[in-house]
């Protein structure tokens, strides 16, 4: 059988309309990019209002979904295309949702007994002392269903919590206050049940923002991560339990923390990462041996499952 007989023509969805679409148009020419080169009958398609449309006029037999934020990541188009019958890449529509929203997956973790930061929720009525009142500084500060770290502060100083909160707000009618972790930063790129190594972060900013995401050339990444294999295997296995929590599937990342006590905490699932030249999982798959021609493909691959 031959590519294009095996996954037909392929719809690969960026754009969109959320905070994140420029970093889901970089992540989708990659991809596009690379399918093209696996000889894979595929085609970009900048999402807007009319996308079912879009679909049905393409006649497209499956979806690479590089739709970050959301609408793309949140479970809306994961539901469109379940009730068009056409297979697509990554998590399936409960896990995106819950994926999406920061309270729920700290929910799902916290009744499976998964360790992660305490934290507060904030709406328009919650005033800057009740936050204080249960976490100690630093926090930091999130719009609930937003990605790359779009809206997020770091508090240190009382006097900046509520232009913190202001912030957060904009992007987001509630926002999780999340107590602030010293220590690393790691993350786990999964693909199908197996963790890929640890990444762990470092970046000279206040935290690893927006900008250090991807705008900065000084942001480091060291992987291997510098863990023991008994201690990086240990968090690739919670980072796997975390994952398979909120039902995720196919492939994604999930970002921890470790303080100076070596006690880990669970920060995110990310169910549909980036793909750009700064992204994280294409980077730990490179350490595997595995590079981005073929990381692609082996993400379709988890749609044929559907078939």
């Amino acid at each position: 059988m031959s590519t294009k007989e095996k996954y037909g023509k392929v719809a690969v969805l960026m754009g969109g309309m959320s905070a994140e679409r420029e970093i889901s148009l970089k992540s989708g020419e990659a991809v596009l990019k690379a399918l093209k080169a696996n000889d894979v009958d595929a085609y970009a398609l900048d999402v807007g209002k009319d996308v079912i449309e879009q679909l049905h006029a393409g006649k497209y037999d499956r979806v690479f979904n590089m739709l970050h934020g959301r609408g793309g990541e949140d479970g809306v188009i994961q539901g469109a295309l379940e009730l068009l019958g056409i297979p697509y890449t990554g998590s399936k529509v409960m896990a995106s949702a819950l994926g999406m929203d920061k309270l729920k997956t700290k929910e799902v973790w916290l009744a499976n007994e998964l360790p992660t930061p305490a934290y507060y929720v904030i709406d328009n009525e919650t005033r800057p002392e009740e936050v204080l009142k249960r976490l100690r500084l630093p926090i930091i500060i999130k719009p609930m269903r937003e990605g790359s770290s779009i809206g997020m502060s770091k508090v240190i100083d009382k006097g900046e919590l509520p232009d913190a909160m202001k912030t957060a707000l904009k992007f987001d009618t509630s926002v999780l206050a999340e107590q602030w972790i010293e220590g690393d930063e790691y993350t786990a790129g999964i693909i199908g049940d197996v963790s890929l190594p640890l990444i762990r972060l470092e970046t000279a900013n206040i935290f690893y923002d927006y900008e250090a995401k991807y705008v900065s050339n000084s942001t480091q990444y060291h992987c291997p991560c510098e863990l023991d294999v008994g201690k990086e295997k240990s968090l690739q296995e919670l980072a796997i339990k975390a994952f398979k929590a909120v039902g995720a599937s196919d492939w994604g990342r999930v970002d921890l923390m470790v303080d100076s006590g070596g006690r880990p905490y669970l920060i995110e699932v990310n169910t549909l990462p980036g793909m750009t030249d700064h992204s994280l999982v294409p980077m730990a798959a490179k350490q595997a041996g595995i590079d981005f021609n073929q990381l692609v493909m082996k993400i379709l691959d988890q749609s044929v499952k559907q078939d």
